[in-house]
């Protein structure tokens, strides 16, 4: 699977929560430009890093419980979990290339 899952309150537990690898949650909404700016760089990155992160995206309009949660105030955001628990976040639409260090620092603390 090399494209971001869109996941929902009913899946998130299963899909990011409880993953034996790292994942990657896209927070994100429709009418939202930097969001779709940033979102073939997330595809990219998925199929880079297929197999070592999971990608995954929420609409926070469809599941703003989800992003209540974990305290977004503004998308697009980034959160990388491990582990169950958040790693890593990158807000706003940054290059790929700092996307990419930070997705291999969180794979880094995972080898370790």
């Amino acid at each position: 699977m090399a494209e971001p899952m869109d996941v929902t309150g009913s899946t998130f537990d299963q899909e990011v929560l409880q993953a034996g690898t790292p994942v990657l949650v896209d927070f994100w909404a429709d009418w939202c430009v930097p969001c779709k700016m940033i979102a073939p760089m997330v595809d990219d990155l998925a199929r880079e890093f297929d197999g070592k992160v999971k990608f995954t995206k929420v609409d926070v309009d469809a599941d703003p419980e989800i992003a209540a949660s974990y305290g977004i105030r503004s998308i697009p955001t980034l959160l990388i979990f491990k582990d169950g628990k958040p790693a890593d976040q990158v807000v706003g639409a940054v290059p790929k290339s700092m996307l990419k260090k930070r997705l291999e620092a969180v794979l880094a603390l995972t080898s370790a």
